[in-house]
């Protein structure tokens, strides 16, 4: 084994914050969404599957984030797993600074979801609609997990991908 592998190296690696060390792992990019009396949508990629039978997914929202409220009172939520050509949109919903409620998805092509009536973004890879069924405290952050009414697929695309704080593609 050799020092390449970074495992030699541990021993003279300092500490970092979490923040820093989870950058390393790559992720799915998602934009979670609410209908209701606060439509709201924000980029995620702290999400997963947790169970196919039932089928039950998973988000995890900090409270401060005005999406966690949101997914509290709607009882419901809906992820676009957004494709790599998405990074605009990705971007968008990740900017504190986007207008609030409906005005946020001006601009970005969107149905109500059929079963939530919460916005399903176009384009994207994969859409499932979701309701609330058990939410978990976890430090500064809620574990939403939602079971699955529904989940489509789009046209076979790359999906987008997060690492090291920059949207990446999928390299063959």
């Amino acid at each position: 084994m050799s020092d390449d592998d970074g495992i030699g190296a541990l021993a003279v690696r300092e500490d970092v914050p979490l923040r820093t060390a989870m950058a390393r792992f790559a992720s799915g990019v998602t934009v979670l969404t609410v209908a209701g009396k606060r439509v709201h949508g924000m980029t995620a990629n702290a999400f997963s599957s947790v169970s196919l039978d039932p089928p039950l997914v998973l988000c995890c929202v900090a409270h401060s984030a005005v999406m966690h409220d949101a997914v509290v009172e709607a009882g419901h939520f809906a992820v676009s797993i957004a494709a790599a050509g998405q990074q605009a949109v990705a971007s968008h919903f990740a900017d504190k600074a986007r207008p609030d409620g409906l005005a946020q998805f001006e601009g970005i092509g969107w149905a109500p979801g059929p079963h939530t009536g919460a916005p399903l973004l176009t384009g994207a890879v994969a859409w499932l609609e979701c309701a609330l069924v058990e939410s978990h405290v976890a430090g500064d952050h809620t574990i939403f997990i939602g079971a699955v009414l529904q989940s489509t697929c789009g046209p076979d695309r790359e999906p987008l991908l997060y690492f090291d704080g920059g949207y990446r593609r999928v390299s063959t």
